[in-house]
């Protein structure tokens, strides 16, 4: 007997659920580790570097100027590819299913 070739899994599987949560647990780790990076950057850039983290821009700290002007929109960076890149997966998953299933049919 031939194996018969694998097909795509349906819409509504648990395989092609299992394989967008898989991929988009990837995503969030990849978004929490940059998040992370950004929390945590700015104590550690003033503890290790604490003559620059003093220098004055625009009558402020360059502390208090990141965190006051850089750390919400790095946030909103984030979460924007975060969001982006999520309806991406769900539509290149549900293309390749759907695509399949017309390349199968004809």
């Amino acid at each position: 007997m031939n194996p018969q070739p694998s097909s795509p899994p349906e819409i509504h599987s648990e395989e092609f659920l299992r394989l967008l949560m898989r991929r988009q647990l990837r995503l969030s780790c990849a978004c929490a580790a940059a998040f992370l990076v950004v929390l945590l950057g700015l104590p550690l850039a003033n503890y290790f570097y604490p003559e620059a983290m003093a220098q004055r821009v625009f009558g402020f700290t360059l502390t208090w100027f990141l965190l006051g002007i850089g750390f919400f929109p790095a946030v909103w960076v984030i979460a924007l590819y975060f969001i982006r890149r999520s309806i991406a997966l769900e539509e290149s998953e549900l293309n390749s299913v759907s695509g399949s299933k017309s390349a199968a049919g004809k």
